[in-house]
């Protein structure tokens, strides 16, 4: 099975619905499972989360309101986050921290620390070691948490039977404080689809049994490692 689905999308899957929000994979059959957001904003406005292109999602979009932004939320993520803006003219808001994105954009760019004015998401830094550079999108007011890489459900994330896990290499150094003062009720996520059962407990479970788990993953994460080459 391929890792990441280079080609232009045949047709989406919709994930993720719930009130308020949509996510889709654009290549569902890709074993990577990239994951593209939008989600209304506590002043109205849908935000669109690292989205890629595919049938059917202008739609689904459209269904929930009028766009506001779009957000890029990892430094691996530029995606289709131009073509969105220049489509519904908006500027793709990028945190100041995720230098990469920018030359990969050809879109106005908004550059921005902490709230994301109107959506009720504050994003926090993730920078664990060099290379690596994201942000994690929390909204208190619904306990919507959306994690674009540290986090994932994708298969080449996990071992065993777990079910949402932290990233194979990040495993051992797992950044733990990012999440102090989350208590997510559902977990969104920039690879596989969303937690929506006890996501607070899971979310405590991911990052606990990270290092643990280590040994196991990596016996069992080929696929990860050449995922990371490809994103690359």
């Amino acid at each position: 099975m391929v890792i990441y689905d280079r080609s232009p999308s045949a047709s989406a899957r919709l994930i993720d619905e719930f009130d308020g929000g949509i996510g889709w994979l654009a290549h569902p059959d890709e074993a990577g499972m990239r994951a593209s957001h939008a989600l209304l904003g506590d002043e109205g406005g849908v935000w669109l989360f690292d989205p890629l292109e595919a049938p059917g999602t202008d739609e689904a979009i459209d269904a929930l309101g009028e766009v506001a932004g779009v957000v890029v939320c990892s430094a691996y993520h530029a995606r289709d986050a131009d073509r969105f803006a220049r489509r519904f003219d908006v500027p793709v808001y990028v945190p100041r921290w995720l230098e990469r994105v920018s030359e990969r954009l050809d879109a106005p760019r908004e550059r921005f620390d902490g709230e994301l004015e109107g959506s009720g998401f504050a994003v926090r830094e993730v920078s664990p070691v060099p290379g690596w550079s994201e942000a994690i999108a929390y909204r208190r007011s619904d306990g919507t948490l959306y994690v674009p890489d540290l986090l994932g459900t994708a298969p080449p994330y996990l071992a065993g039977d777990e079910r949402l896990a932290v990233y194979l290499l990040l495993r051992p150094i797992v950044p733990t404080d990012v999440f102090e003062g989350i208590a997510p009720k559902r977990i969104l996520l920039g690879h596989g689809t969303g937690v929506f059962t006890d996501a607070t407990a899971v979310l405590a479970d991911a990052i606990a049994t990270a290092r643990p788990r280590f040994p196991r993953a990596l016996l069992e994460g080929r696929s990860q490692l050449r995922a990371l080459v490809d994103a690359l």
